[in-house]
């Protein structure tokens, strides 16, 4: 098999890409390991940058988003459960955020993906890939007991933290960052309505609370956990009564509860590789950087990667310049480290820290109420959560 680009991947980074370029004229692969259920099932992030939501209408993609999503124009916070908004399309000059599910995003990526002629192989093990230090890489991989290869120009790794694109470029040649926290998130979803029509992040001498939707039916709670705790010990009983009392009188009362049919606890930390490229070898979304979900930038980080290597690869197979491609890792990079700047100090604004003190907490609750009391501090909590430029 030949190929102008090989994809490893079909998550958000790798189908958003595949889509750019097949609209650019560019001949792509996709490659992925499980099959369209499992990756199309993942629970995963709801809420979608102003830069995410444009692509979308941009491809096409966006009429049943544009239907079924939810447009928030704000955010809330609170402080041991005294709740104030930010009002983020007012702060922003109209920008605003969508939450609408990456399940439901990865279901019009495919659904699309046939009558526009990409190619995905599903059920693409041991993938491997070679010579990606010269001109002519190449990938291999099984599918249904027969080793395949397939030749290529260049290689984009969007194949996760785990994936195998990240693991082929030398030892030596990157270097990592990482932050891990010491505590997890308790999530549940359940079919009952959510208790605000916004998001409500929650900073309690318990520990952090969200309050988040998928839908007008279907809510997303989480609170902050012992990363030893175990899903076992969690009943729904339990679980509503520790979210109600982290958010607060005000805003628990309005919580509908009722049974949970997805429960899981999900670890928190920031990463980033870098560069974002070796050779012919390109990475994209978590293959290169993760960041924590407080201030949700993990899947709009890889719709910007794509965005910026789309434009890239235009550039080469159109104008025969390198400068794009060249110049991916460092401009990428330059957002990513951004959004990790953000969501950190998101995380550390909301959350409570096991070895931090009585003092740390004040902090906290000063900064919370010169937030609320700042408009100028609004102005840069809004223009990052609905997600900077491109530049």
């Amino acid at each position: 098999m030949r190929t102008q680009i090989a994809i490893i991947g079909a998550g958000p980074a790798g189908m958003f890409l595949a889509h750019l370029l097949a609209a650019a004229g560019i001949d792509a692969v996709v490659l992925e390991r499980r099959d369209r259920a499992y990756v199309e099932g993942r629970v995963r992030a709801g809420v979608l940058e102003q830069i995410t939501v444009d692509l979308m209408d941009r491809l096409g993609l966006g009429q049943r988003m544009r239907r079924e999503g939810l447009v928030h124009g704000g955010t809330n916070l609170a402080a041991d459960g005294e709740l104030f908004r930010v009002d983020m399309a007012e702060l922003t000059g109209g920008s605003t955020v969508m939450v609408y599910g990456q399940q439901e995003v990865m279901k019009d990526l495919f659904d699309a993906a046939q009558p526009r002629g990409l190619s995905i192989v599903f059920d693409a093990d041991e993938v491997a890939l070679h010579d990606i230090d010269t001109d002519s890489p190449s990938v291999t991989f099984r599918q249904d007991g027969v080793e395949r290869r397939l030749d290529c120009d260049f290689v984009i790794g969007c194949d996760g933290y785990h994936g195998v694109s990240r693991a082929a470029i030398p030892e030596g040649v990157l270097k990592t960052f990482e932050r891990v926290y010491p505590f997890g998130w308790l999530g549940i979803l359940a079919d009952v309505p959510p208790c605000d029509h916004e998001l409500i992040y929650s900073n309690h001498e318990r520990g952090f609370a969200l309050a988040s939707m998928r839908s007008p039916t279907r809510s997303r709670y989480y609170i902050q956990c012992a990363l030893d705790e175990r899903i076992e010990d969690w009943s729904d009983d339990r679980f509503w009564d520790e979210l109600c009392l982290r958010l607060g009188d005000e805003a628990a009362s309005r919580v509908t509860r009722g049974p949970s049919f997805e429960k899981s606890i999900a670890p928190l930390r920031s990463f980033v590789t870098e560069p974002m490229r070796h050779g012919r070898l390109f990475l994209a979304g978590d293959a290169a950087h993760i960041v924590p979900p407080t201030g949700a930038k993990g899947m709009n980080l890889a719709v910007s990667d794509v965005i910026m290597l789309s434009e890239a690869l235009t550039e080469y197979y159109g104008e025969r310049s390198s400068a794009g491609i060249d110049g991916y890792s460092a401009r990428a990079l330059a957002r990513v480290w951004k959004a990790e700047r953000f969501s950190w100090w998101f995380t550390s604004l909301t959350h409570r820290f096991p070895d931090r003190d009585g003092f740390d907490r004040k902090m906290q609750v000063a900064e919370l109420a010169y937030i609320r009391g700042s408009r100028a501090a609004q102005v840069t909590l809004a223009e990052n959560y609905v997600g900077l430029p491109l530049v």
